[in-house]
């Protein structure tokens, strides 16, 4: 059978049967993007990205580097995957409107968005900084439908995504208590002699059989003068006596990922120069978690924790980020995209925010220490919904 014949197999007794949120929590987000849309004077908004997807529909894979598309007007949605993404269309979604394309044949993918489009709409909001958005796509939609003008969406589905809901809330704090178990067991066997790939392979069992599903990104393990390279991951080093293995693993509970960072010292105690470093991260970490709160800005949050680093500031790398947005996503990575704590942002902070404050300090050609926490914003201020030992010792 050909995927519209699967489809039609899997329909009805499947459909939606393994849908994140009940069909009230999509409702609500759909109302409040078309909301948005009606402000905008937007036609439709033709989504790209599959976090943004996901979040509107339940929409959830691993192949996240194929088309897929979901165009949302005032009255209809459709869903446009691939043909070997029927399945989990059909499965993880409720949408009733489902568009396949032959996988191999990328440009049949045009006709039914032009169709979902010419019904008298004249502006379409569009994924203009998203990398899913293919030029091929948006240059094809232009051609046929010249009366039609594709703007950027300006993040219009982000300011929505970053509010959480207490669904959403739920999903995040059960992926902080898998992503800390994960870290428990994994600092726990660090010792003199492994590699970092002994360590990582440990720590990702512990996620999975914690209940973690497949990761937006894998368990992040550096040690020695790695750990002073930003963004470098486990490549079967040998792990020394004394040196500072850095570890940031983040589980997914049906996407969400609350991720953390801790630090342990291979087979001793650390110097008195790496106790420093720790500290600075502890100082940064307890300067945000005491001005983060409704009202304030990302400006001022950044600008407290830029007095907490200053002490440091000529002996370390950071990159700037004091805190990202959270929340659903695919690989590669967690960041949501919706919010980055930094100097010159005067975004608010809003109650059920959600921030990963990415903590870490790189002596460069040295080492590197990172301690961090997931937070969620409160009516009182920031709470940590992961729960970092802040210990460096092993």
């Amino acid at each position: 059978m050909d995927f519209n014949a699967y489809r039609k197999a899997l329909s009805p007794r499947f459909r939606g049967a393994e849908c994140p949120f009940p069909e009230a929590e999509y409702h609500q987000r759909l109302k409040q993007l078309r909301e948005c849309m009606e402000t905008e004077d937007l036609g439709a908004v033709l989504i790209t990205d599959p976090s943004d997807i996901f979040y509107l529909t339940g929409y959830g894979t691993f192949e996240v580097s194929v088309h897929v598309a979901l165009v949302v007007t005032h009255d209809d949605l459709l869903l446009q995957v691939p043909s070997i993404e029927m399945g989990p269309a059909l499965t993880t979604t409720r949408v009733e409107n489902i568009s396949g394309y032959r996988w191999e044949s990328v440009e049949e993918v045009l006709e039914p968005l032009v169709e979902a489009l010419s019904d008298g709409i004249k502006k379409v909001a569009v994924d203009a900084w998203h990398g899913s958005l293919r030029t091929g796509v948006l240059d094809g939609l232009r051609t046929r439908l010249p009366s039609v003008r594709f703007v950027p969406g300006n993040g219009l589905l982000k300011q929505i995504r970053v509010v959480k809901s207490p669904a959403e809330l739920e999903y995040l704090r059960k992926s902080a208590r898998i992503t800390a178990k994960g870290l428990a067991v994994a600092r726990e066997v660090v010792e003199p002699g492994m590699t970092d790939n002994d360590v990582a392979a440990v720590g990702a069992r512990a996620l999975i059989e914690a209940g973690s599903e497949f990761m937006s990104m894998q368990p992040i393990v550096t040690t020695g003068v790695r750990s002073s390279f930003i963004h470098c991951n486990h490549r079967r080093t040998r792990i020394e006596k004394g040196d500072p293995v850095f570890l940031e693993f983040g589980s997914a509970w049906y996407r969400y990922t609350a991720p953390m960072m801790q630090t342990v010292v291979a087979g001793g105690q650390p110097s008195d120069d790496m106790r420093q470093v720790h500290d600075g991260c502890r100082r940064i970490v307890d300067a945000l978690l005491a001005t983060v709160g409704p009202g304030v800005t990302f400006d001022q949050a950044a600008a407290a924790a830029e007095g907490a680093l200053e002490p440091l500031a000529d002996r370390v790398f950071f990159s700037g980020v004091f805190g990202y947005t959270v929340g659903a996503q695919f690989p590669p990575s967690w960041v949501e995209g919706s919010g980055f704590i930094a100097r010159g942002s005067q975004t608010e902070f809003r109650e059920n925010m959600v921030f990963h404050l990415p903590i870490c300090l790189r002596v460069p050609g040295q080492w590197g220490i990172g301690c961090s926490e997931t937070i969620v914003v409160t009516e009182k201020g920031a709470e940590p919904i992961t729960r970092n030992p802040w210990a460096i010792g092993a």
